[in-house]
Formats: C-alpha cells, structure tokens, sequence
C-alpha cells in the first residue's frame, strides 16, 4: 500500500486523576508530513537539535521544561518546518465514570477514542511511535491497532503501527506533546501559554478536545461504522438523553440508570464501532460512586429493565450493553426478549395444560382478570 503521509506521535500525561499533585490532561500529538519531504524534515530537525544544543541528547519537551523563553524559541524553528499538527486532547476532570481512575480502563478508553479519530482523520497513514521508555500509552496503543485493526474498514486504506527508537521525528512529537501540555494542561499552565499557542497554531491542522457534547449531527459525521443507519440510531440517541434531561437522579435507582447511559454515550463516542460495553467494564466504573457493589439481578431489571420499560432502547448480548445504531443491534434485543420470553410462555401455556386436563376444563389457572392479557395472548 503507497502512503501519501507519514505520521510520528508521542503522549503528554498520564492515567492518574489526583489532580492536587498530577496533570489535568492527556494528550496524543501527532506531527505529519508528506512523504517526499521526510528527507528535508529530518535534515530541519537535525539542524534545530544542533541550533538549541541538542547534539548529545534527545530533543524531548522534559529537557526544556519551565524554561519558558528557551521553548519559545525551539517552537519559533519548528513552526517554520513543512509539517502539520494533529492532537487528541482529554481533559481526564470531565471523563464521566469514576472507574476511569484505573489504569486499564483508561487507557482502554483512549485506545478507542485515539485509533477511531486517526483513521476516520486519515484513511492512508503509516504511524511510528516510540513504545520504550515511559510510553505506557504508546505501548497499549500498539498492541491495542494490531489486535483490532480491520483491513477492509476504509476500501483501499492502509494503517501500520511502526517502532520508531532513537528517532529525530519522535522526538519532534515528543516536544510538540509537550508543548500542548504547556498550553491547555492546569499544571503546566502559565502567561506563555497564549504565546506558545499562537506559534504553533499556523501548522495545527486539527485539536480534538474530549469529552465534549455531541449533538446527533456531529455523531453522525465523526461515525465510521459502515452498518449504521442513521434512523434507528438517531431514534435511540434521542431516547437516552430525553431520559438524562428529565431525571434528576432523587435516589439510587435512578442515580444508576442516569450514570449507566451517560457512560454508554461515552463509549458510543470512542469506539470506532459502537461496540457492546461488558458488564465488567460498566461495574467497574459505577461501583466507584457507591457504598455497595451492584448485583447483577438488580443491575439487570431495575436499571436496564426498568429504562427499556421507560421506552429507552438498550441493545444486548453476551458482550454487553449498547446503544442501538443499526438493524442488527435491534435484531440482537430482540432475540435476546425471545431467549426470555418465548419458555416462559411454554411453561405457562404447559401449566395451564395440565390443570386443565385434570379438573375437566373447570379451572383455568389464568382465568382471572389480572391474567386477561396474558390468556388473550395464548388464545391466539
């Protein structure tokens, strides 16, 4: 496969949400370039590394630090390179869910949200990023593109995850992530950060800033999932936050059902297909705001039962919850009821049978008015 870019990333952050002593944000960078000026790029960077003193290190944003006119003057070089920026920008205080506090989920999270906004952004790339060192993220983020990497995704799209060590492009990204660190990160925040910003903007191509508030026309733009059918997804999008907009949350039930959409519309967001949410995961996000861990029995009928009765629409399987956004995912809520209800109602019609058969037909066990629709429905 021939691509037309090249694309080097690098972290700034890390999982943790002590925000007293530790970042507010993470951010993936990503520094792009067309393929026939990579020879150029490396000889530029080559000669900003000399320029700054750089010859007997790495360039990496650690290096320079607080030393704020120092970075001013590196970003006054890289924004004269023949480049484009591209980040992903969370702000881990408005990441719904508590359970996000654990390492796993949160990168769990980030795989999704990163992976699905890079190929919806650029269908033909060839990534590198540095997995040594301190790169938790990058490490996962590897592993995570070559388990779940789908081929015929995008027709005729390529996306290869690379090991780039020692590499001048790396640390380029390195410094631009640090740099955004500088700029929207609280702990890192100062009078130059406007300035910074104001560098580097005329080669930012795009900053996505997450967790934000989709309306069902921007989730209908970023989706990349070829079985969505905007109807049957527009229906439940809708469903689920008139439910939000109404409750108030006045006691636990409600508090867990309110809780449990919001994170489906969160991972509906991040997932470059709307995946099914695993029971697992969705306890160990709400179970951190409460004093008891939840029961299944009472997770599954007072909270997705009682919202499907309430006429929001939860699509399952053996993989777990979801938000329906296709045909199939009906399909699936469907045959799920019938899995349930169809040898409920062969047992009933069977005891129904029996007692007949053995009073003469003088006692209908469902004769009564509280049982009419039910023997209606048996009738037929």
């Amino acid at each position: 496969m021939q691509h037309n870019i090249t694309a080097f990333a690098d972290e700034f952050g890390n999982s943790s949400f002590d925000f007293q002593t530790q970042g507010s944000h993470f951010i993936v960078a990503t520094v792009i370039c067309k393929n026939e000026n990579l020879e150029k790029l490396k000889t530029d960077i080559d000669e900003i590394r000399r320029k700054h003193n750089f010859q007997t290190g790495e360039m990496k944003s650690s290096g320079v630090g607080p030393n704020h006119a120092r970075r001013k003057r590196i970003l006054e070089d890289i924004a004269q390179l023949d480049i484009s920026i591209y980040a992903v920008i969370v702000d881990k205080r408005k990441l719904f869910g508590k359970g996000f506090s654990i390492k796993k989920s949160f990168y769990k999270y980030l795989n999704n949200l990163v992976y699905k906004e890079l190929y919806r952004t650029f269908p033909r790339i060839e990534l590198y990023v540095d997995e040594h060192g301190g790169n938790d993220f990058m490490r996962e983020f590897k592993t995570y593109v070559e388990k779940h990497h789908e081929r015929n995704l995008f027709s005729g799209s390529d996306f290869n995850i690379l090991n780039s060590k020692q590499s001048y492009f790396i640390q380029l990204a390195d410094f631009v992530a640090g740099t955004l660190g500088y700029i929207f990160d609280e702990s890192k925040k100062s009078e130059n950060s406007d300035e910074f910003e104001t560098i580097l903007k005329p080669k930012i191509s795009s900053l996505n800033f997450f967790p934000k508030e989709f309306s069902f026309q921007e989730f209908q733009e970023t989706n990349v999932d070829e079985t969505f059918d905007p109807k049957i997804a527009e229906v439940c999008y809708q469903r689920v936050h008139d439910f939000i907009d109404k409750e108030t949350g006045r006691d636990q039930q409600k508090i867990d059902q309110i809780n449990f959409l919001k994170l489906l519309l969160l991972f509906q967001r991040a997932s470059i297909r709307n995946r099914y949410v695993s029971t697992k995961e969705l306890f160990n996000h709400l179970n951190q705001s409460r004093h008891e861990g939840l029961k299944e029995e009472y997770f599954r009928t007072k909270v997705v039962g009682n919202l499907r009765d309430r006429g929001v629409l939860i699509a399952s399987s053996r993989d777990g919850y979801k938000i329906p956004s296709c045909s199939k995912d009906l399909d699936n809520f469907i045959n799920h009821g019938k899995r349930i209800v169809l040898p409920m109602l062969n047992r009933i019609k069977e005891a129904r049978d029996t007692i007949k058969l053995a009073t003469g037909n003088e006692l209908d066990i469902l004769n009564k008015d509280t049982f009419n629709e039910l023997k209606h429905l048996l009738d037929k």
